[in-house]
């Protein structure tokens, strides 16, 4: 979820909305991921130019969970849906259960432990002129009624292939409309004039990717905490985890210093084993964020500790503000 001036940083001189005041958000919907660049809808009326927020649309995501249910897979039908995903209704969304979901232990020491076991993913025996992600996003923007109460987003489903110049292409498709509570469901389906459609018709576009500079993380741990503003503590880091994760593929020796600069990051706690919401075995880390009532979660694979998930969530009342999910990192010669 990129903000205004992320988004301007990354295009440099070629932004063509570079000489524009760019206003704030009339709504924060729970200042998703710390106002992290969020831009939301309020009352049907789109405050966010699609286009121009899908580039690099990985950097992004903020989200967290942690309540006691089963997520289900993207590929499964929403047991409260009928017609499964990509009906009109939409679905309900459901936070991740957690091992240790009460008095959950310091991530350190199990941050620093999966450091030193994780293998080789796939991709680090391939090359390829291209860096390719494929990402599933809901929570940017949100739209939300009159009275601040009921929310929904259509989740988004995003494949970038980027050159190591910024260059590339970038396709998003639009999915169905999720709901972080039942409540909310059931308000927008009493107002479906109000909620914007899909279409279903309009084939996704596959969209430019403009030069930049791009400099992928490397292993050194002075250069990864500045990378991860981890002087700001657990909250940032989250976010910047998620960002470089969506952004680049990272080799194996930088997957692991990552790990352990988090492990030095006061606030992390152990969840223990997690499945994500596209149906993956992981591990988890949640920093609670008091002060902004809210609560961010990482998952990562307990194999190769790649970043599987970014969630942000609500504590009071429980439900998901946002997440990003991770679903392919590759190198590829090859864009569609």
């Amino acid at each position: 979820m990129f903000g205004a001036e992320r988004t301007r940083t990354l295009l440099g001189p070629v932004d063509p909305a570079r000489p524009a005041a760019v206003a704030p958000p009339l709504v924060s919907a729970h200042e998703l991921i710390n106002r992290a660049g969020t831009t939301e809808m309020v009352a049907g009326r789109r405050r966010v130019s699609r286009t121009r927020r899908l580039v690099l649309t990985a950097g992004m995501l903020a989200v967290a969970a942690g309540a006691v249910a089963v997520l289900q897979p993207f590929d499964r039908p929403s047991p409260d849906v009928p017609d499964g995903p990509g009906s009109t209704a939409g679905s309900v969304l459901v936070p991740v259960s957690y091992q240790f979901d009460t008095d959950p232990p310091d991530a350190g020491p199990h941050l620093r432990a999966l450091a030193g076991k994780i293998k080789d993913a796939e991709y680090d025996h391939l090359g390829g002129r291209y860096m390719y992600h494929h990402t599933k996003v809901w929570g940017d923007p949100v739209m939300t009624s009159a009275d601040g109460r009921h929310h929904v987003a259509f989740a988004d489903e995003t494949k970038v292939w980027q050159a190591a110049d910024g260059t590339g292409s970038q396709i998003n498709t639009q999915l169905e409309p999720q709901y972080p509570d039942q409540e909310s469901r059931d308000y927008w389906q009493r107002n479906l004039d109000s909620r914007p459609a899909v279409d279903g018709a309009a084939a996704p576009a596959m969209i430019p990717l403009p030069p930049m500079e791009f400099t992928p993380p490397s292993a050194d741990p002075s250069r990864l905490r500045e990378l991860l503003r981890v002087e700001y503590g657990p909250g940032a880091a989250s976010k910047e985890v998620s960002t470089i994760y969506a952004q680049f593929v990272i080799p194996r020796a930088a997957r692991a210093e990552i790990l352990r600069v988090l492990a030095d990051v006061p606030g992390f706690r152990w969840r223990g084993q997690v499945t994500d919401r596209a149906g993956r075995d992981g591990v988890a880390v949640t920093f609670d964020d008091r002060e902004h009532d809210a609560q961010s979660l990482l998952i990562f694979d307990p194999k190769t500790g790649e970043l599987l998930a970014h969630e942000r969530l609500t504590l009071s009342p429980v439900r998901i503000g946002a997440y990003q999910v991770i679903l392919d990192a590759a190198w590829t010669d090859r864009m569609g």
